[in-house]
């Protein structure tokens, strides 16, 4: 079995753990996170977040990237590669082809999005937000939907970068892009949130993080832990699994996946620290979501006693998570195309990312021109965000657990997992057979309904 994009390989773990958290490492992690965490009871909410992520996101996660190990190819040849092995049928490749599809309409919306964090670090740099108020800021943004040039513009830059780094190949474009891009992203974080220590509000976010609350705590921060520990570390979008068919026999899954959940919650948490005391701060809104960064945040920066490089050191750091997500995102569709179509790397990687940036342009008119097409009362973006994070990929990580608990031979699934000794074994698949389905089947179903 050849590997997904011509048989290339990580060179080190070190690249393959950069690689995997900067994909799981997302836009919408790093406000998300901070946001959920404080209104559902602090401390109390981060316990319940780590169970979900130890017990449903390790799990599921280690199942994907076993899966493209032992299956040597993109998501579909990969399910479908250990679907015949374990005797099962070749159609399980149809998982493959959920997370793929997950990920192409993800990437047509999330583009644009980055998009906006290429131009707001272009305004850090040069106006530093300067003078910038609240009001001024929402109308600031507001321009910035309302321009389809612009926006456009750094779409295209956003897709440039992620398709240079794509058309290099694993080696001299992801594994050189993410191993200096996710270092420095650590480091600006970590600079960040120390900055914040000095500059006020710090002991505020402490206590909204961090003060254990357990009076929030019930079933809905539990779902709240659960869809976040799913949807935080990026499985179910062939990414995990195509990273997965890069990955050497020699390294350790298990160790793999503990490393990469908590180095994704240990950003999350750093990223809080980093946005908060801002926040509080300066009297804005915690509950502000992806408005928060871009409607809210200048106008800290215009405050604060040295926004102007905050500020451009705050949107490089979201550039850097925007940019090696999109890498994931973007790599899992190429090495389909690639080996389908037998066509090579530098061909197909053109073709995914200029189809993502012509269907681009209808997410970005979405915001203005077309804002009042819709379908089922929500326009095209609102859309593609309901048929991917409420359908695909709860639905892709449903089969892939089942699959990997139900189909796959424990003796092909043991032998992928080797650092695990029989008890952690026997833990894992217990998980993942019962578990991990439970649990998925619950954020599908909630999702559906709304």
């Amino acid at each position: 079995m050849a590997a997904a994009g011509g048989g290339e390989h990580w060179s080190s773990r070190f690249a393959f753990l950069m690689a995997s958290v900067g994909f799981a490492v997302g836009l919408g992690n790093i406000w998300r996170f901070p946001y959920v965490t404080g209104e559902n009871g602090g401390a109390a909410f981060v316990i319940i977040y780590l169970a979900c992520a130890f017990g449903i996101g390790v799990p599921i996660l280690m199942a994907e990237l076993m899966v493209g190990r032992r299956g040597q190819g993109s998501p579909p040849n990969a399910m479908a590669n250990v679907a015949v092995e374990s005797g099962r049928t070749r159609e399980w490749k149809w998982v493959g082809g959920m997370g793929l599809l997950a990920a192409y309409t993800i990437e047509i919306v999330y583009a644009g999005i980055v998009g906006w964090v290429l131009w707001y670090l272009f305004k850090a740099v040069t106006t530093g937000f300067a003078g910038v108020d609240a009001v001024a800021a929402n109308a600031e943004f507001a321009g910035v939907l309302s321009d389809n040039l612009g926006m456009l513009f750094w779409t295209l830059v956003g897709l440039a970068i992620t398709g240079f780094i794509i058309f290099a190949g694993v080696k001299d474009g992801i594994e050189r892009a993410v191993s200096f891009m996710m270092p420095m992203m650590f480091v600006l974080l970590v600079g960040l949130a120390g900055y914040n220590y000095f500059a006020g509000g710090f002991d505020a976010a402490l206590d909204y993080l961090f003060a254990p609350d357990f009076s929030k705590i019930g079933p809905e921060a539990v779902l709240a832990a659960i869809g976040q520990a799913f949807f935080s570390i990026g499985v179910a979008m062939g990414g995990m699994m195509t990273y997965g068919s890069y990955l050497p026999r020699s390294i350790s899954i298990t160790q793999s996946v503990f490393i990469i959940v908590i180095a994704d919650t240990l950003v999350a948490v750093l990223a809080g620290l980093v946005i908060f005391p801002a926040v509080f701060n300066y009297g804005l809104d915690p509950a502000g979501g992806p408005g928060l960064i871009f409607q809210t945040m200048p106008a800290a920066f215009a405050q604060m006693p040295g926004g102007h490089i905050f500020s451009v050191l705050f949107f490089a750091m979201l550039a850097v998570a925007g940019i090696t997500s999109m890498v994931g995102l973007i790599e899992s569709v190429n090495s389909w195309v690639e080996g389908h179509f037998g066509i090579s790397r530098h061909k197909s990687a053109l073709i995914v990312v200029g189809s993502v940036a012509v269907l681009s342009v209808l997410s970005i008119l979405s915001y203005n021109v077309l804002e009042g097409l819709s379908l089922g009362g929500k326009n095209i973006n609102d859309t593609l965000d309901y048929f991917s994070n409420q359908i695909l990929l709860p639905l892709g990580g449903l089969f892939i657990a089942l699959f990997a608990g139900w189909g796959v031979k424990k003796v092909y699934s043991r032998d992928e997992l080797t650092s695990l000794n029989a008890v952690g074994y026997a833990i894992w698949h217990f998980l993942i057979r019962f578990v991990v389905p439970l649990a998925l089947a619950v954020i599908f179903i909630l999702g559906v309904a709304g």
